[in-house]
């Protein structure tokens, strides 16, 4: 009978289905290329930004103060200073302005899933992509800081609606029995991004002065290859027939999806669902933040997005260089790839752990392993001064951190979102989500930077404090998803909340997520 169930859960991966979900994980693809790809060729971009904009390199050192009779002058260093920062504010807004442009977008992410279809909203968001990578790509035939930033803005709003458009078509195609691990390939596509824009980046490669705007540009080769193969992917089977009551055409589509497994339990599921959903209100932004009915289910996915950017993952990017150097490694920047490497591996790893394991063991494991990998980072670098082997133990946790990061708090937060809620309040739920995510992105690539200068090597114990607390957060409130029914779900939210409130007449704020009135 075991033998029966998992030939039958084989089934299920069809080569649509691969087609369709490979197609949509190139948006995040396209997001981490964005995330990874401005650091490399910086000192070569702010080179030719000094050019376009007049600025003279600055160098103190060999600045002569005296003139040809031997009196001293006074040069313009005020002025080189202003030069200075009108530099590092270009640079700034270049870094920074794709995580604004994600930030502005993700709040339509319901709006334009639900008016267009998963597939149809995916394809023209695509041409945002496209027209962003192109001006970042023609950079050098123009204002190169002006192009580039508009690119990176453009394209920054296509990540911010392909973040939640990705993860509501791959949740609603996907049979339960590899929700889980056909979820966790949207981390899987982050991390080969980066490190690809990582390689790709190298000097010798498309990080040298003639090439670099071909780099920046050079995600729009994925956003042209997933625009042409959408054509070829069916629509969510769920929205078809419980948003559009296209009942045949959704039945089509779960053909497609699922070869010649019986689609009448799937069909069963939506029909049930569509009738809880038409005996409820159509679910707001608004109206999911101010509701009881769905305010732990909010909290859930809210934390888990903002342990997955407060975790100190980039800070650990952020020192690993530095570190690498204080080690004696010739080329630390090979050392920095080598942690991308890392990355790709054990994010690989957990798409075959997160089904057996659990989402909920899963990710608590990956934040404790996270939590002692910072308590590590920090003895390492304020020891480093006296014990020269102390650089050691920090790369060791370098590469722990990361680890950890991509078993559970990496990839999970993407899509278990998608499982906490059902077909009505799914795309706003997302839509808040991805907001809180991208909010979170931007406040630390504009705050940590400063937080750093100031804490130095303490600023590891600011994220283990933090990373106990989204322990402490998970281990009470996260339910566990994997293989569940949302009536499964809904019942763990219950026990839970009852474990906390005491007596016969305590109630739960979530007796049941979709708002009818049965558990």
């Amino acid at each position: 009978m075991e033998k029966t169930s998992k030939m039958q859960e084989e089934k299920h991966l069809t080569g649509t289905l691969v087609l369709s979900v490979f197609t949509a994980v190139l948006g995040f693809f396209q997001y981490g290329y964005s995330l990874g790809v401005i650091n490399a060729p910086q000192r070569v971009i702010e080179a030719h930004y000094r050019r376009v904009l007049g600025i003279a390199p600055i160098d103190r050192s060999a600045i002569n103060f005296t003139d040809t009779n031997g009196s001293m002058i006074f040069p313009d260093l005020e002025g080189m200073d202003v030069g200075k920062s009108t530099l590092t504010l270009y640079w700034s807004l270049s870094v920074s302005i794709f995580a604004i442009g994600g930030m502005i977008s993700s709040f339509t992410v319901g709006w334009i899933g639900d008016k267009l279809g998963r597939v149809k909203a995916m394809l023209a968001v695509n041409v945002l992509s496209i027209i962003g990578n192109l001006l970042m790509g023609l950079a050098k035939f123009g204002p190169s800081h002006i192009l580039i930033i508009a690119g990176r803005a453009i394209t920054g709003l296509y990540c911010g609606l392909s973040s939640g458009l990705v993860p509501m078509y791959v949740g609603e195609i996907s049979p339960t029995a590899l929700r889980g691990a056909l979820g966790t390939l949207h981390q899987l596509a982050i991390v080969t991004g980066i490190l690809i824009s990582q390689v790709l980046g190298l000097d010798f490669l498309l990080g040298s002065d003639d090439m670099w705007p071909l780099l920046l540009g050079l995600s729009g080769a994925a956003a042209l290859l997933q625009f042409f193969l959408l054509f070829l992917c069916p629509e969510s089977p769920r929205y078809l027939y419980i948003k559009l009551g296209k009942v045949e055409e959704a039945k089509k589509s779960l053909k497609r999806l699922r070869g010649d497994c019986d689609p009448t339990k799937e069909i069963a599921e939506m029909e049930k669902e569509k009738q809880e959903a038409a005996s409820e209100k159509k679910v707001s932004i608004r109206h999911l933040l101010i509701s009881s009915s769905y305010r732990q289910p909010v909290i859930v996915a809210l934390m888990v997005q903002i342990s997955q950017q407060f975790s100190g993952i980039n800070a650990i990017f952020y020192y690993s260089t530095n570190i690498f150097v204080r080690a004696g490694v010739d080329q630390p920047v090979y050392a920095t790839i080598g942690v991308g490497v890392v990355n790709t591996v054990f994010t690989v790893i957990s798409v075959f752990l997160v089904e057996k394991t659990g989402r909920r063991s899963l990710f608590i494991a990956g934040l404790i392993g996270m939590l002692a990998s910072a308590v590590a980072m920090t003895v390492g670098l304020v020891l480093l001064s006296t014990f020269a082997w102390m650089s050691y133990v920090s790369m060791v946790a370098i590469f722990l951190f990361v680890i950890f990061f991509e078993v559970g708090p990496g990839p999970i937060p993407w899509f278990i979102v998608a499982e906490l809620f059902s077909q009505g309040p799914r795309p706003a739920a997302i839509a808040i989500a991805g907001f809180c995510n991208w909010t979170c992105n931007f406040i630390i690539g504009m705050c940590f930077q400063y937080i750093a200068d100031l804490c130095g090597p303490y600023v590891f114990m600011i994220f283990a404090v933090l990373l106990f607390s989204f322990v402490l957060f998970a281990h009470f409130k996260v339910p566990e998803t994997k293989g569940k029914s949302f009536e499964e779900i809904s019942a763990e939210f219950r026990r839970k909340r009852r474990s906390a409130i005491k007596g016969p007449k305590a109630t739960t704020e979530l007796e049941d997520l979709r708002g009818s009135k049965e558990a």
